[in-house]
């Protein structure tokens, strides 16, 4: 017998079910049905839900700067390629400064370097995910307001947000970062009578940042040129309300008090519950997303040991010290007592330095994939704090700005200063130390240093237990969850306002009604069941 034909104790009463009868149930069918549309119609017209039309100028500001920087890029290093040769570099003599300064500024251009690309694909990554929400709800394939951007494809091999599409953009995100930590080198200079040192910048490595970011704004662009972008809001409430208005989502009745995770339960009675399901249980990409950055941390920790394991093994590798790690050669950044093993690609052509990208890539892959997705943890946790806010004193303000969410919602911002700052400490543990002498490429030499990998992976530890923590708390008190899912949303939510609250609506025997409202409501009552309006109609007969 299934759940809708066999009543728990938890969903209905069965004092209540012998009130109506069958005759009750037709003559009720035809008003819920009106007072359904009625909803649909009135509450949702088209001047009502922002289509953010403020977000779509920030948006398409962002692409053209990331396109301004990408062009630049490209000019920089046609420049040097031309003027110093394929390999050439443009370099900077700073004979003055100590070596250690010399490394310590690398560093910081190197990381600052880094900080760009991430505005850049940010604001890209913000017009593709657009593009794709728009894509999946016009396949009818839209379920969350957040999406795994890269991870997930619309129909047609093709379709801008298609599979091989996708694929390759996500190629392109880590080339990204990885010519940023290439782009910038330590150049010492050998001249006949005077000697020299300083930083180089590498004109290749800029051309291929240069080009990468272009790719990725020309699918981004073309993503929303193939598809009609109903809201550019990042709100999970004007992306319902447009859905529910072009008639793409229609909401169920009698399911006031249903969270995401009941939508396996046919609607009904039920009572409130003072603790909601956490966003682990909520959304199945959640858990996929955790198990990997988990993943990501065991992989680093198994680095860092097999890179002391060949540290001890081999002799001709303790210049400094004869153990692998110790606290004189633990620093934050590598220094002069800093221990690490190296390998040499030989060579400086063209198949080189493919293998340098290829062997970039397979390693800090899987890093920049693992921020990438850790997006959908802090963006559905976002959507679920706004959903909250319409139990609070000065209700839910269904618009957002999108650029001042990144820096007033703690995980957002964590996440985004996150990316730049772990890539720049990828870089510091796995250096792909491409030297510059007299003005031309050296072999290019890798480093892995043992105290920074081990400092990559507390880094990443923390963000692991920081997001495991954030996916399975559980937020307190009977507003049924949502976590951006827009059918549950679309349910919830009865009366559509700029400033919504959530509370209790009506009393009614047997069954309550909850609500959203444009002006303050009550709390609900927990011991009390609640089955939204039009439940006397929807009560299964026994």
């Amino acid at each position: 017998m299934t759940a809708s034909s066999k009543p728990t104790k938890e969903n209905f009463h069965s004092s209540g079910l012998l009130a109506y009868d069958a005759l009750s149930y037709l003559q009720g069918f035809d008003s819920i049905m009106s007072e359904a549309k009625f909803t649909a119609d009135t509450k949702t017209d088209p001047s009502f839900y922002d289509r953010s039309l403020t977000s779509r100028r920030y948006a398409l500001v962002g692409v053209a700067c990331s396109s301004i920087f990408s062009c630049s890029c490209i000019v920089a290093g046609i420049v040097i390629v031309a003027n110093y040769g394929t390999f050439g570099v443009f370099a900077v003599n700073l004979e003055t400064y100590a070596l250690r300064e010399i490394l310590l500024l690398r560093e910081i251009l190197a990381l600052t370097l880094n900080l760009i690309v991430t505005l850049c694909t940010e604001f890209i990554g913000f017009v593709h995910g657009i593009a794709l929400r728009s894509t999946l709800a016009s396949e009818s394939r839209l379920h969350f307001n957040t999406n795994l951007r890269l991870l997930t494809a619309a129909r047609g091999w093709y379709n801008p947000n298609g599979a091989l599409l996708n694929g390759i953009s996500a190629v392109l995100l880590i080339i990204s970062y990885n010519s940023a930590s290439l782009a910038v080198c330590y150049d010492a200079e050998i001249q006949p009578q005077t000697n020299g040192q300083g930083i180089a910048f590498a004109g290749l490595a800029f051309l291929i940042l240069g080009v990468v970011l272009l790719l990725q704004v020309m699918i981004a662009l073309s993503g929303i040129r193939a598809v009609k972008i109903l809201t550019w809001s990042s709100s999970p409430f004007d992306l319902t309300a447009a859905l529910v208005h072009h008639t793409q989502l229609t909401p169920a009745t009698c399911r006031c008090m249903r969270s995401v995770c009941d939508l396996g339960i046919d609607g009904g009675p039920v009572k409130p519950r003072e603790v909601q399901p956490s966003a682990w249980h909520a959304h199945p990409s959640i858990r996929k997303v955790i198990i990997f950055l988990w993943v990501i941390v065991a992989a680093c920790v198994g680095w860092a040991a097999l890179v002391m394991y060949i540290w001890d093994k081999d002799v001709g590798m303790h210049p400094v010290s004869p153990n692998a790690l110790t606290p004189q050669t633990w620093s934050f950044s590598p220094g002069e007592l800093s221990n690490f093993i190296w390998y040499i690609l030989p060579g400086a052509d063209p198949v080189v330095c493919i293998l340098v990208f290829v062997n970039m890539i397979v390693v800090q892959g899987p890093l920049t994939l693992g921020l990438h997705c850790s997006e959908l943890i802090a963006n559905v946790i976002r959507d679920e704090k706004q959903w909250r806010r319409a139990t609070g004193r000065k209700g839910l303000m269904t618009a957002t700005n999108p650029v001042m969410m990144i820096f007033t919602h703690p995980i957002c911002l964590v996440l985004f200063i996150a990316k730049p700052f772990l890539h720049w400490m990828f870089g510091l543990s796995f250096s792909m130390r491409i030297s510059a002498y007299d003005g031309e490429l050296l072999m290019p030499l890798v480093l892995m240093y043992t105290a920074q990998i081990w400092n990559l992976c507390i880094a990443l530890f923390i963000l692991a237990c920081f997001f495991t923590f954030v996916a399975l708390r559980r937020p307190r008190g009977p507003q049924p969850a949502a976590y951006g899912h827009i059918q549950t949303l679309a349910n919830l939510v009865d009366e559509w306002s700029p400033v919504m609250w959530w509370g209790h609506k009506e009393d009614r025997v047997p069954y309550c009604h909850a609500g959203t409202s444009d002006h303050p409501l009550p709390d609900v009552k927990i011991n009390h069941t609640y089955a939204g309006s039009g439940a006397r109609s929807r009560v299964p007969l026994s």
